[in-house]
């Protein structure tokens, strides 16, 4: 404390350093807690999106379950029952589902 109080009365270069080091600690605290955690997430999903292939069971972002059963750079053909294919855009695939069986 008295380190900081010393630095503060002798004024100038030092004391602006001292000043400015809290707001320092809080962008690398938000970086670490909320930026570097995002960054890994995006990063999963675009590793998961480029690695979707035929027969892969998905869930999209509206909740529709189903088997690909084409692939194309921008989108997918999702079988979600007998006799019915759809068009889904790659970005509206949440995740690939693992263990169930096929409907």
């Amino acid at each position: 404390m008295n380190a900081i109080a010393l630095l503060q009365s002798t004024g100038g270069a030092a004391s602006a350093i001292v000043n400015f080091l809290p707001f320092v600690a809080l962008i690398g605290v938000w970086y670490f807690l909320v930026i570097a955690p995002g960054n890994k997430q995006r990063k999963q999903q675009k590793e998961m999106l480029s690695a979707l292939k035929k027969g892969d069971r998905v869930i999209t972002t509206g909740g529709i379950y189903g088997t690909i059963q084409g692939v194309e750079p921008e989108a997918v053909y999702l079988k979600i029952a007998d006799n019915v294919k759809v068009k889904v855009a790659r970005s509206a695939i949440s995740g690939v589902v693992s263990g169930e069986s096929e409907s």
